[in-house]
């Protein structure tokens, strides 16, 4: 059963900056399509950025500039530099893997939260 767990989280200031990490088991990990969610409280989960197996990524509207996705095939890890942190950047954020054209390998982490005070 594949694993990702997710690290990193924690409560900064506006303006200040976090890095999260997620580790997926498995010996996949090069072939997937890495993503990183967020759920802000009262509020349904939203993607923040995406990376391609390739390293092409893409970011929504309101993080471009802030936060850069990466990804080290070697550690089997994707990360998240979230820069210049805003209270609306606060929730729980999570990392998703799934490797295209293949439905049963889809999967989820637990979560690790975000809180940015103002």
């Amino acid at each position: 059963q594949v694993q990702l767990v997710e690290s990193g989280g924690g409560l900064v200031q506006g303006g200040g900056s976090l890095r999260l990490s997620c580790v997926v088991s498995g010996t996949f990990f090069s072939f997937y399509v890495m993503k990183w969610y967020r759920q802000p409280p009262g509020n349904e989960r939203e993607l923040v950025a995406n990376i391609e197996s390739d390293g092409r990524s893409n970011y929504r509207d309101s993080v471009k500039g802030r936060f850069t996705i990466s990804r080290d095939n070697a550690k089997n890890t994707v990360y998240l530099q979230m820069n210049n942190l805003k209270p609306e950047d606060t929730g729980v954020y999570y990392c998703h893997a799934y490797w295209p054209g293949r439905p049963d390998y889809i999967y989820w982490g637990r979560g690790t939260q975000v809180t940015v005070s103002s």
